[in-house]
């Protein structure tokens, strides 16, 4: 199958197209000209694709299916103006002329997967959340909710269309996980807040095979949550990362502390709370390798 990849060179982004290459995939990394993958995996190979002329590459002729990773960091700076503007362009403006370039192929994808993120359901306290839950109102949200639109566009194309909604991808090489690690390691970490808020995660490897799995499986459709079966509040992520490094967790980080030094990101990243299940991916008979937190923290950490 060939396979366009926007947002080849983040943390999932480079580890799908990795495991698409593995598979016997064609792999295209949709690369704007600033961006420098490193080289490549066997399998596959960058084309040129800038957002803000509509202009892809005649090498991404004749793709299958296309996954959309691509998203300025949301937790890469303060939340000034400017920078939730970009977080907002660097979706919703890149996913309409990302749908906008694959409408213009004569020959159209089969199935369009783009990402998305469980902070389109707003903070939601102890609610279990599903597929089927209604969205929320914040900034996070509103991106979210707009981000998805634009991707749906592509069923006018007759285009399957996945909207992968991610927890926090955790993997000890980059992302969420590795600034977790620092203070625990120097035994200073702790809850955040009041620890009560919940945390929905996924570890790297089945954020991968999920996205592997939805494009193989012709009835996912719409929106489907990618993250682990059990979650857990910010409390017990602490003390479990913890336990597993052998350090202490007892200097938790105040929420009027973390206001004062985030603004509104703390809110929105740190202290809001959902508690999200993927109700889409067990229905399909999805199998997780990392269901629970304390092994899946272990097998990163310990045994990797």
């Amino acid at each position: 199958m060939k396979i366009l990849v926007t947002g080849a060179t983040g943390l999932v982004g480079t580890a799908l197209v990795a495991a698409l290459a593995r598979d016997g995939h064609m792999v295209c990394r949709l690369v704007r000209p600033v961006t420098k993958t490193g080289g490549g995996s066997p399998g596959a190979f960058d084309v040129a694709w800038n957002p803000e002329t509509g202009e892809l590459g005649g090498a991404a002729v004749g793709a299958e299916a296309v996954v959309n990773l691509g998203g300025a960091s949301i937790a890469g700076g303060r939340w000034t103006d400017a920078r939730k503007k970009l977080l907002r362009s660097s979706r919703v403006d890149n996913t309409r002329a990302l749908v906008t370039a694959l409408g213009k192929m004569n020959a159209k994808p089969d199935v369009l997967i783009c990402a998305s993120a469980i902070g389109v359901y707003g903070n939601r306290g102890d609610e279990v959340l599903s597929e089927e839950s209604a969205t929320g109102a914040d900034f996070l949200a509103g991106i979210s909710k707009d981000w998805e639109a634009e991707a749906l566009r592509a069923e006018e194309l007759r285009t399957r269309v996945v909207l992968a909604r991610f927890g926090v991808v955790l993997d000890k090489n980059g992302g969420a996980l590795r600034k977790m690690l620092v203070p625990i390691k120097f035994g200073v970490g702790g809850r955040i807040g009041n620890g009560n808020q919940w945390m929905s995660w996924i570890a790297l490897q089945d954020a991968v095979l999920a996205l592997q799995f939805t494009l193989r499986n012709r009835n996912l459709r719409g929106a489907v949550n990618i993250v682990a079966p059990e979650p857990v509040t910010n409390s017990e992520f602490t003390k479990t990362l913890a336990h597993t490094l052998h350090r202490p967790a007892f200097l938790p980080a105040p929420g009027f502390a973390l206001r004062l030094a985030m603004g509104e990101m703390a809110d929105a990243l740190l202290l809001s709370s959902q508690r999200v299940v993927p109700e889409k991916l067990r229905r399909a008979g999805f199998n997780f390798k990392h269901p629970t937190l304390r092994p899946a923290l272990r097998d990163m950490l310990v045994a990797g």
